[in-house]
């Protein structure tokens, strides 16, 4: 047996490694996770909370797919809810709304704030370089919109989404993907959905030093240049499309200067909306999914419920 055949040229624990011959292996992957938190997660009727999801493809030629939750309709089915679009996290190359992982927290929050919410399946790096996962993640926004008139392609976003009271959520890598659909929303005037504002989790922008996993999967990247990496460059930062943003951060995250440089780079920009920053004491990087049973997950989604429900 060829030993060469296993010699690896890049290697980024724990996100994915790459081989010599090409191959790219992931070093979690749904199928295989040693952990049951990251297996998949089957859709249907959630029988603690009543929360239903399926999955829908909403890109066909891509493939890209979304899994929608919709909670239980106490006021019947003419009652229209708020919508959450969510994004994944992952680094741009592992998740998937259909891991247990982010299904889980996903059905608490459509339970808890009584939301419709369709977490997008984006392509992921490296065997799709960025940004093909934000061009994605922008189409599947206007496919979603394509259903405000009632008359989309999906029956659940036409009969229960109020397209009045839209909010765009993501963790980590997807909260950076939330950025960037928020900001094409307001450049290109995105009809339909009224994108109230966004939930900024834990969020993964450029650092002061180049990163050597993005550089590997951004190969087009222009880095301290690049507004997706570094939004204080954008010139078109000011026309964001939503009326308010809520920050968390995580005290013990090394990614939590960067979304506290965030937030004073929306305040510095001319952007007409109001930022709300909210902190989770003792706790690192994405706990709420690596750790659900934490003490603080409580408190973080009673802040991200109160700013969906606030009027």
């Amino acid at each position: 047996m060829d030993s060469s055949n296993n010699e690896t040229t890049h290697e980024f624990p724990p996100f994915f490694k790459v081989y010599k011959d090409g191959r790219i292996e992931r070093y979690l992957t749904p199928d295989r996770a040693a952990t049951g938190g990251h297996h998949l997660a089957p859709t249907g009727l959630d029988p603690k909370t009543g929360v239903q999801s399926k999955d829908v493809v909403v890109l066909p030629d891509s493939g890209v797919s979304a899994r929608i939750f919709i909670p239980k309709l106490i006021n019947g089915p003419d009652h229209k809810l708020p919508l959450v679009v969510h994004y994944h996290g992952g680094g741009f190359c592992i998740g998937s709304p259909f891991m247990k992982t982010f299904h889980n927290f996903l059905v608490l929050l459509a339970s808890e704030a009584n939301v419709v919410i369709v977490s997008v399946d984006y392509r992921l790096a490296p065997e799709h370089p960025l940004p093909i996962a934000h061009e994605d993640s922008w189409a599947a926004m206007q496919w979603i919109a394509a259903h405000s008139n009632g008359q989309g392609p999906e029956p659940w976003l036409n009969e229960y989404l109020d397209f009045g009271r839209v909010f765009v959520a993501g963790e980590s890598a997807g909260a950076n993907i939330v950025h960037y659909v928020a900001v094409q929303a307001g450049v290109t005037g995105l009809v339909g959905p009224n994108i109230v504002g966004l939930v900024i989790l834990h969020p993964f922008f450029g650092g002061k030093e180049q990163d050597k996993m993005i550089s590997y999967i951004y190969p087009t990247s222009t880095w301290y240049d690049d507004p997706i990496l570094y939004p204080e460059v954008d010139p078109n930062l000011s026309r964001l499309g939503a009326k308010r943003v809520l920050i968390c951060v995580a005290e013990k995250d090394r990614l939590k200067d960067r979304a506290v440089l965030y937030s004073e780079t929306l305040g510095k920009s001319g952007w007409n909306g109001s930022v709300g920053f909210f902190e989770s004491q003792g706790e690192g990087h994405g706990f709420f999914l690596l750790n659900p049973s934490s003490d603080k997950v409580g408190p973080l989604m009673k802040v991200m419920v109160d700013f969906i429900n606030q009027d």
